[in-house]
């Protein structure tokens, strides 16, 4: 480890919570910006001006944003493809050949009989269910939480594979539920910088929940604003809570700080 981030890490413990909130918010500024669409699988949503193409894409990419972030994109590069990048209309319209047309996709776990599954579970809540946002709508808590938890049984009502059903994560069963808090961020947090969405117009930010992996959670840990060790829903939790008294508004925008401290300031 460096000095220099020896020297930044006990500058951490010393911050009181007042100068704490003031890095984070700059660090939140410095990474919410343009720059980070190009390395990051948000890319694929911002090809697309349709709502609905956005929605689809963007769940899609964020269902498989885990390991190296340039095979992730290439992954996503390929599943668009194979929706002859028209992800809502081949939703809605693709053929059963259509769908038997696609093979040899994988991407670690994520296989074809996967992603064959979730373009018939997305068309079943587009024409049954009102869309992606409407299953995010109705909340009587404090977070989205609890929204994850009836969107996936909402998405698994259909006939489906057992395997099938890990690509989507439940909060009641104990995880952080990374990748759908990542995607529900793209399209709840309106930034005004051009990197996430805003365009769910009836789902308030102040429910979002930061994106918990091993850097954001690694981070936040160093930063004194998550104590348990593990990365699950209590993890979420107890992070949330944290996050929510820098700013009860908009407090995922922390998720650039403690991302961007993690992946591209070496902070492990």
């Amino acid at each position: 480890m460096s000095v220099f981030l020896v020297q930044k890490m006990k500058y951490f413990c010393v911050m009181n919570t007042t100068e704490l909130k003031e890095f984070l918010d700059f660090k939140a500024d410095q990474y919410n910006n343009p720059n980070f669409i190009e390395s990051d699988p948000i890319q694929i949503p911002h090809r697309y001006n349709l709502k609905e193409d956005i929605e689809i894409s963007g769940f899609l990419a964020s269902t498989i944003a885990w390991g190296n972030r340039k095979m992730i994109i290439n992954s996503c590069n390929r599943m668009m493809d194979l929706m002859g990048n028209n992800p809502y209309d081949f939703v809605l319209n693709a053929s059963d050949s259509n769908l038997e047309d696609i093979e040899h996709f994988v991407h670690r776990t994520f296989n074809t009989e996967d992603f064959k599954f979730f373009i018939k579970s997305l068309r079943n809540i587009y024409l049954n269910h009102g869309g992606l946002e409407n299953l995010f709508i109705s909340n009587n808590g404090e977070s989205l939480q609890p929204n994850i938890t009836e969107f996936k049984n909402v998405f698994f009502e259909i006939n489906h594979l057992s395997r099938t059903t890990k690509h989507v994560s439940d909060p009641a069963k104990g995880s952080s539920s990374k990748r759908i808090n990542m995607f529900l961020r793209w399209m709840v947090r309106n930034d005004n910088k051009g990197v996430d969405f805003g365009i769910w117009k009836n789902v308030s930010p102040s429910l979002l929940s930061c994106p918990l992996d091993v850097h954001s959670g690694n981070v936040a840990r160093h930063l004194n604003i998550l104590t348990r060790k593990q990365n699950d829903a209590k993890a979420l939790f107890e992070l949330d809570s944290s996050l929510r008294k820098f700013d009860p508004k908009d407090p995922v925008k922390y998720d650039f700080a403690l991302f961007g401290l993690g992946v591209f300031e070496g902070i492990k």
